[in-house]
């Protein structure tokens, strides 16, 4: 009887995996301050979501920022505000990082605090964060 059942449930596990659906993992790198990038970007994480919810998988998005692409998430500057806002509002599969040496840079030059969108995650570097997510099997992506 025992190897029955283990017989049993080695035949039903592929099949129970396959409708668990695959996970992903996308690391999207922007670094410049243009509005059509940006757009680009958020249009990019939508589609992928939306591909691999139509499959029966799952998916993880960084959208990482830094240089210029910080702008992306600067409070009452990005073009993107309201966009990036909604996101992560409705997706809780989707994290936005800024890159925290471009941030003091930022206010060192502005010679004031540069507000970010509360959605931001501040992380060390954008770039160090980029090869992190790599290192972690994040398919890389720049729009």
């Amino acid at each position: 009887m025992k190897y029955l059942i283990a017989a049993l449930f080695m035949a039903v596990a592929p099949v129970l995996a396959l409708a668990e659906g695959k996970s992903h993992k996308v690391a999207i790198h922007v670094d410049e301050n243009d509005p059509q990038v940006m757009n680009m970007a958020l249009n990019n994480v939508s589609n992928v979501i939306s591909y691999y919810e139509s499959v029966g998988d799952t998916v993880e998005v960084e959208v990482v920022t830094y240089g210029p692409g910080l702008n992306m998430l600067v409070a009452g500057k990005s073009p993107v505000e309201d966009r990036v806002s909604v996101m992560a509002l409705e997706r809780d599969n989707v994290t936005f990082s800024a890159c925290g040496n471009t941030h003091r840079a930022m206010e060192k030059k502005a010679g004031k605090e540069v507000p970010l969108l509360s959605e931001a995650k501040v992380v060390p570097s954008g770039v160090v964060r980029l090869i992190e997510l790599q290192e972690e099997g994040y398919a890389y992506v720049r729009p």
